[in-house]
């Protein structure tokens, strides 16, 4: 009962405040300075640094590379063995990524790297099963990847992402904060996204523009037109006056339509009366 109480109050938090939260709850227990190093701070548009070594959960060494250069990426950091935020916020991404119509593996790719360079391939495997069962569709295997690395790679992936975190010693835990980030296929940051909740709508628009909208429908390019990713709250916004501008627009195509609809019927009965004339 006081985890689930626990899984609530947390959930409350980043609702409320969509701010960065701790990994862990005991605020009595944080030692002086450890939230202060705690931050997710925006590097938009900055690249990647592809080179850097991981392993993949079977074992196998690994660039960061190697998952970009044709779909866009979803990112996300955590631990596997997190025993509270991470499995909230990769279960929150889940419930999003289950609502899309754009599939893992087909339009875009998801990337997990732990922070803890004390976790194992064999316990990334396990955490990637379970998602992927999940997630209900068996071909995601091939492109949800779950990666182990150093202390070297970690620490210069979450400096390159602005992904500030901290070990505490006394409770063998990492204080952290909760997010994700969307990559272009050119390994650039393109969107960050905040919480453990994600709008299927925001994610959706975000691919869509990471993609340079080689994915999505011309609804996505209306949507995109009237929303517009606001970096303070990390979300799509509308724009009052564009969708004012789009509504004006197709008020005047269907008054056009509807001109050309009575021009059309009203002409065959002047045909006929001139011709009996």
């Amino acid at each position: 009962m006081s985890r689930f109480f626990v899984s609530i109050v947390v959930w409350l938090l980043i609702t409320v405040w969509g701010a960065p939260v701790w990994a862990h709850h005991e605020e009595q227990h944080r030692p002086p300075g450890l939230l202060a190093a705690v931050a997710f701070e925006q590097r938009l548009n900055e690249p990647m640094p592809l080179h850097l070594a991981f392993r993949d959960e079977a074992g196998n060494a690994v660039q960061l590379g190697d998952y970009l250069g044709q779909k866009p990426v979803i990112l996300t950091l955590n631990y596997y063995e997190c025993p509270m935020l991470c499995p909230l916020m990769l279960e929150g991404l889940l419930r999003s990524l289950r609502a899309l119509s754009f599939m893992i593996g087909e339009q875009f790719d998801v990337v997990t790297v732990s922070i803890d360079p004390g976790e194992t391939a064999a316990l990334a495997a396990t955490t990637k099963a379970r998602y992927i069962r999940d997630y209900g569709r068996p071909k995601a295997a091939a492109g949800w990847h779950f990666l182990t690395g150093d202390e070297a790679s970690i620490q210069r992936l979450t400096q390159a992402v602005g992904f500030r975190y901290a070990y505490d010693a006394g409770k063998n835990q990492y204080a952290h904060a909760a997010g994700i980030m969307v990559l272009t296929p050119q390994g650039r940051i393109s969107r960050y996204f905040y919480g453990i909740e994600f709008s299927p709508r925001d994610l959706r628009l975000a691919l869509v523009e990471a993609a340079a909208n080689t994915i999505g429908s011309p609804v996505d390019q209306l949507l995109l037109f009237c929303y517009q990713y606001d970096p303070a709250t990390g979300r799509y916004s509308l724009v009052v006056r564009r969708a004012l501008q789009l509504a004006g627009l197709a008020t005047v195509f269907s008054l056009a339509g509807f001109m050309v609809v009575m021009f059309c019927r009203e002409h065959p009965h002047r045909s006929r009366a001139e011709a009996r004339r």
